[in-house]
């Protein structure tokens, strides 16, 4: 499988998964943070403000391969992954509040991505650009068009939308399995470079602080801790990779920088929802 198509079938797996998510929303629910401006400034500071900060400190303090420099950036300010949402519900994450912030988080990276871009290259001498139609077509046609579509549907059609949304769910879930398998056999070659000069030490940090910062500002609702948690330690990769390939076309060892915050970031998200669980259960 090339790595076109490999990126075709995570695209298709992504928009089912976001529709099936809307198949099962209520029409009110994305909107929620938008109701509660306390609440989503805070949420907007510990993804964007707290997390380009860290990640430009590790940046300064790590002697670390230039790609993962770039890559702990670029993901510091990208959105959370519109996959997420679902492992937050199946973590307790209250529905409101777990779709309220995707959809918050996505429509103010549309802005705040190409400013952060600007302002981070600056401080770091080089010259790099995101422009804001880039990032907004990433967020309209993998968040905002299928959840709009989900939530229309179970408006329109709520036992249509009954019907499909577990098949819709399970056939999302057969597309990333499918696209994982080779995509690992074509990042890890590059990934493996990268290993050493702190470069896991640094990726690690990056998600315990965000698991941390979220955990700390999502209260205090706990089930909103949890969410909040896992939203600011889990970004976008694809937006990530957007900015290195409107930037860097002929930089691969990015892709490898990506692969491996997925592993790192995947083991630190299941042992964060492994101690909730355990404190939970006192």
């Amino acid at each position: 499988m090339t790595a076109r198509l490999i990126l075709l079938v995570l695209q298709a797996s992504i928009i089912l998964s976001v529709l099936s998510l809307g198949l099962g929303a209520s029409f009110n629910e994305p909107w929620y943070l938008l109701r509660r401006r306390r609440q989503l400034l805070r949420s907007l500071f510990s993804m964007n403000i707290v997390m380009p900060l860290f990640a430009s400190l590790l940046a300064a303090g790590f002697n670390l391969f230039p790609a993962v420099e770039f890559t702990l950036i670029m993901l510091s300010i990208s959105p959370m992954p519109p996959m997420l949402p679902r492992r937050q519900l199946k973590a307790g994450g209250r529905a409101a509040y777990v779709f309220g912030l995707l959809v918050a988080a996505a429509l103010f990276a549309i802005v705040f991505v190409p400013i952060a871009v600007a302002v981070l290259g600056k401080a770091f001498a080089s010259p790099i650009h995101a422009s804001p139609g880039m990032i907004g077509n990433l967020v309209f046609s993998q968040i905002v068009i299928p959840l709009g579509l989900g939530l229309a549907l179970r408006h329109t059609a709520p036992d249509f939308a009954d019907r499909i949304a577990r098949p819709a769910s399970s056939f999302a879930t057969l597309l990333l399995l499918i696209a994982l398998i080779p995509l690992f056999f074509v990042a890890w070659p590059v990934s493996v470079p990268l290993i050493g000069n702190g470069t896991l030490a640094a990726l690690a940090a990056f998600c315990v602080a965000g698991l941390a910062t979220g955990h700390l500002l999502g209260g205090p609702e706990s089930e909103n801790r949890t969410t909040l948690a896992l939203s600011t330690a889990s970004r976008h990769p694809a937006a990530a990779m957007m900015i290195a390939n409107a930037n860097f076309p002929e930089e691969k060892s990015i892709f490898g920088a990506l692969f491996l915050y997925l592993i790192v970031s995947t083991i630190a998200s299941v042992a964060y929802l492994a101690w909730r669980r355990s404190i939970n259960r006192r």
